[in-house]
């Protein structure tokens, strides 16, 4: 091989080193590192978007008198039921004031999948995630980044939304 063909596939190879690189860097700056929290959940489980490794998470902000929250209820307790064997974990964060309400309605629903009710207006995970309306859905890859904020009910049995997740996975 001529010294001038080596250049060549050493600079062509550096060259796409460097795009490669490059592309990492601008997914990452449209992907934001998730703000990170640590809760001890409803049901036993400590969990933090820090701790997942090789997980996706899918969190979801409700409250029991939000209507659109009640209504994505069966379709978010059929995706974890799902997906849950398959490295998804899900976490419903309700922001009711009212604990007893906010039990009853878990109870009355049968939620099976984690959640944690976190009223604080300014200063909890919500405010921490910028949601300022619910329902709203964070999809968090395995690295700790936000893939997807979905702020609107979601049907999470839907083939778009099945889609974004497979492609998480």
């Amino acid at each position: 091989m001529k010294r001038t063909d080596q250049i060549f596939i050493g600079l062509t190879l550096g060259l796409a080193a460097l795009v490669w690189a490059a592309h990492g860097r601008i997914e990452r700056a449209r992907h934001p590192k998730a703000p990170n929290f640590k809760v001890l959940t409803d049901q036993g489980k400590t969990i933090s978007p820090s701790q997942f490794g090789g997980k996706l998470l899918v969190l979801n902000f409700w409250a029991s008198w939000c209507v659109p929250c009640i209504e994505e209820t069966a379709s978010l307790k059929a995706f974890e039921t799902a997906f849950r064997s398959k490295g998804v974990v899900v976490l419903g964060i309700s922001i009711d004031e009212d604990e007893r309400t906010y039990a009853q309605f878990l109870k009355r629903v049968q939620v099976h999948y984690d959640t944690w009710r976190d009223p604080q207006a300014e200063g909890g995970i919500a405010a921490r995630y910028g949601t300022f309306q619910i329902p709203e859905t964070y999809i968090i890859d395995a690295s700790g980044y936000v893939a997807e904020k979905i702020p609107a009910p979601v049907n999470f049995m839907d083939p778009d939304f099945l889609a974004i997740v497979q492609k998480l996975l």
